[in-house]
């Protein structure tokens, strides 16, 4: 199963919104820039997250995005979902009833041991996802990545997060 780049850059900004103070926030841009990403590229993913209540949106000069939850309450198969959709990664398009050698559709009671296999794949992948919680890649990140990698991504999320004034609303 191939999911699209767009899954690897929602997780890892994601991530890196996690480790953003309180109700401060990052801008896309900042986070297109960690990631090589173009802003374009990268806001479409953000606006899907934030559609699906996995990140807010703060407007403004010092605005940006955020944690919706706590990232203890966000697992990978929420970002998947959001940034993928809801539908199986595999669709049956009953192609054993065309060609040639197609019989009658009530030849074809029984559902095709394929899409069955495919399905039963697909939920154990999302189950492992619905278990990796986003709170536990960052802190497995955090104790066994190498410590020069952890103090340069923790300097650039505290070189760029923006702190919010008392009294800021989220807007979605």
């Amino acid at each position: 199963m191939k999911l699209g780049e767009g899954v690897e850059a929602a997780i890892h900004c994601a991530a890196m919104l996690a480790g953003v103070e309180g109700a401060a926030t990052m801008p896309g841009a900042a986070m297109a820039e960690a990631f090589g990403l173009s802003p374009s590229y990268l806001l479409k993913h953000l606006n899907a997250l934030t559609a699906s209540s996995i990140l807010e949106s703060v407007p403004g000069p010092s605005g940006g995005y955020r944690l919706a939850r706590p990232a203890e309450h966000i697992t990978l198969l929420d970002i998947v979902l959001a940034v993928e959709g809801r539908e199986p990664a595999f669709r049956c398009g009953e192609i054993r009833q065309r060609g040639p050698a197609r019989l009658d559709a009530s030849v074809y009671v029984k559902p095709c041991g394929i899409n069955v296999a495919m399905l039963k794949a697909e939920r154990a992948f999302r189950a492992a996802l619905a278990e990796a919680r986003l709170s536990d890649i960052v802190a497995d990140y955090m104790s066994d990545a190498d410590p020069r990698s952890v103090a340069a991504n923790c300097a650039f999320v505290e070189r760029h997060q923006r702190p919010q004034k008392s009294g800021s609303t989220s807007q979605a």
